[in-house]
């Protein structure tokens, strides 16, 4: 029996190496079966009974199988697993516990044991637990998938759910830090100039708590003069010290809707270093000329202590500008000053159009929610007049902060982004061609080249193309070397304006006064640093997604039970369907190809090329505006269906 054992392991073994392999990233389906995608792009069909064996996402080596003229992939070997730290719910039944990951494509139950530290009698069926996955059946000696419960995240009736999972998800912190309510201000050898008698001014949101910068602004007779006073929570916290290295690992204020976690404790965030009305606070200033084509002049950094006067809100001085509402400056100085900000920001916006690039305005989304969770309303928020103030104020000043650290320091915490990413040049190239738009290399890479060729592309207003370039654009990335903005336009960027929020900022920060000081540099910030930052702030904003597509779900129940009609635009292209953003409120929703055909093999979807045709006729690509009616409100994916309307 045993040498029958051994020889039909030997003849396996010799299938096995002898059968044809390939190496790809799992991609399960709701309807059991999925697909191997290939390292060179293929998709191999992977049957419902070999899909039980690996989860959405593993990384495997596969054994290619051929039945006739049907091809399919059988995973062999995990290479990398696609889940290891996971959300999950949790599942008690009949004495035994098990999770279900929170993850649309991997509906498995696994078998879970609890870390010894937890207490079954205090977790509840349904509770959100983090657990890590610990075996796979496709690893050596293991025979089934098994999982361990290390923390509790949120019960499951609590109203809090959305934002305490989505926090754990992406393993961002629960609460603001907390290292106790005194904060004395530290000697740094630095003068401050006295300019608590000068009228600055704030403007923010409504709800605004920490408010990091204060301008004032002269009319010159060439110009204008604007000074940029910045919060210093440096003048709080010592570099190394405890609430520094907490707010490094943090990197950012997370914000969420309905609740925000300081990267600084809230203490410092939203009192002591808040620029509040009437309330002396040190700062750094930065001091401007500013001609009147737009052209930046000469500036100036320096230490301060500085008094807001007033603290204005963003739709009040957007109506008083634009000739609408009650509302209007307490005195003459404060209005001559707005007009003045108003005029400077038309000339610094028609002096970037020109020279640099600037970003299309497109609404911002808030929600306003209850302590219970619930949304009571999603409102639309353009960029108006006073906020196109403060974007320009804070460009120019993070412009001079770019040029100072560049020049001065040689390092610093800078905000890089390659227009393309150099290994998508090619295909970037390629594309356009087919679009009769013939392009050099260096037209994509080299940031004078690239600007003339934005603009061009811009004049077209060709919402499929800008679309489909944005397949090969690159992202902005966080460096210790000055580097091209390409979003921008501009040779270099360093923020210095929001350290309250940002801890790269607080870095800027410390290097602007070391030059105030006579000071030598530090070493520059590591790359792991950098990296850190660039992640910090990629989970961040995932974050942010995957709480507000929750509350959309909930706030959206009601219009997809009626079917509501939503006008939207399509804003990708996939082979299952097409993703569409709803105009009104903002929210994503996912129309697949079923609902736009009764008969399936009627729609023909080209991914590459964001282009759908119904019956051979072109019927949606990428950019268009369509209208459609919401069918589904699925909570436990966060996701909502609709159908084409028309």
């Amino acid at each position: 029996m045993l040498q029958n054992n051994s020889a039909l392991a030997q003849l396996k073994q010799q299938i096995r190496e002898t059968t044809p392999r390939v190496q790809g990233v799992i991609k399960a389906t709701d309807r059991g079966f999925g697909f191997l995608e290939a390292e060179d792009g293929t998709s191999y069909f992977v049957p419902p009974p070999a899909m039980k064996q690996v989860l959405h996402g593993d990384r495997v080596d596969a054994l290619i199988k051929q039945e006739g003229d049907k091809t399919s992939a059988e995973p062999d070997t995990l290479l990398e697993a696609g889940l290891e730290r996971f959300v999950a719910r949790l599942v008690k039944r009949d004495g035994r516990l098990s999770v279900v990951p929170d993850h649309p494509l991997i509906n498995n139950q696994l078998r879970a044991r609890l870390k010894n530290s937890l207490d079954e009698s205090t977790l509840g069926d349904g509770d959100w637990v983090v657990a890590r996955l610990v075996r796979h059946p496709l690893k050596p000696d293991d025979r089934g998938f098994f999982a361990q419960v290390d923390e509790l995240v949120v019960k499951a009736d609590n109203p809090a759910v959305p934002w305490r999972v989505t926090l754990a998800r992406h393993a961002l912190e629960q609460a603001s830090p907390q290292f106790g309510e005194q904060w004395p201000l530290h000697d740094e050898g630095l003068e401050r100039e006295d300019l608590t008698a000068t009228p600055f001014f704030t403007i923010d949101g409504e709800k605004t708590r920490d408010m990091d910068d204060a301008l004032y602004i002269e009319t010159r007779e060439d110009g204008w003069r604007l000074s940029v006073a910045i919060a210093d929570p440096t003048a709080y916290v010592r570099e190394g010290d405890p609430v520094d290295l907490e707010a490094q690992t943090r990197a950012f204020t997370v914000y969420l809707p309905g609740q925000n976690v300081t990267m600084l404790p809230e203490t410092l965030a939203n009192e002591l270093c808040s620029l509040k009305e009437g309330e002396d606070r040190p700062t750094l200033v930065c001091t401007l000329d500013i001609q009147r084509d737009g052209t930046l002049g000469d500036y100036r950094f320096f230490a301060a202590n500085v008094r807001s006067h007033a603290r204005l809100v963003y739709d009040q001085i957007s109506d008083w500008l634009e000739g609408q509402g009650d509302w209007a400056p307490d005195d003459e100085t404060m209005a001559t000053q707005l007009k003045a900000l108003a005029a400077m920001t038309e000339a610094r916006n028609a002096w970037r159009e020109e020279h640099t690039l600037v970003f299309k305005d497109r609404p911002d989304y808030a929600f306003d929610v209850d302590d219970a969770g619930n949304v009571l309303a999603v409102r639309i928020e353009e960029r108006r007049t006073a906020q196109r103030m403060i974007e320009e104020s804070m460009i120019a000043a993070n412009a001079c902060c770019a040029d100072l650290l560049a020049s001065r320091v040689g390092h610093g915490i800078f905000n890089v982004h390659q227009a393309f990413e150099p290994e998508k040049a090619d295909q970037a190239i390629e594309f356009l061609a087919t679009q009769d738009i013939n392009v050099e290399r260096e037209q994509l890479l080299e940031l004078s080249r690239y600007r003339e060729l934005r603009r061009a592309l811009e004049a077209r207003e060709d919402a499929w193309l800008d679309a489909r370039l944005r397949r090969f654009q690159g992202y902005t990335n966080m460096s210790a070397q000055p580097g091209p903005h390409f979003g921008l336009g501009l040779p270099a960027y360093a923020t210095w304006t929001s350290p309250i929020r940002k801890y790269g900022d607080m870095v800027n920060h410390r290097l602007i006064k070391r030059v105030l000081k006579g000071e030598d540099a530090p070493a520059e910030a590591s790359q792991a640093l950098t990296e850190q930052l660039t992640e910090r702030r990629r989970l961040n904003r995932m974050a942010e997604r995957d709480v507000k597509d929750w509350l959309y779900v909930r706030y959206l129940g009601p219009s997809a039970e009626n079917g509501e009609v939503f006008d939207a635009e399509i804003i990708a292209i996939n082979r299952g369907g097409m993703r569409v953003r709803l105009s009104a409120n903002g929210a994503t929703a996912f129309v697949p190809a079923p609902f736009m055909h009764s008969e399936r093999d009627k729609v023909a979807i080209d991914d590459k090329e964001g282009r759908i045709q119904i019956e051979g006729q072109p019927r949606y690509k990428l950019g268009d505006s369509v209208q459609v009616a919401l069918a589904e409100a699925v909570e436990t994916t966060r996701s909502l269906v609709a159908r084409p309307a028309v």
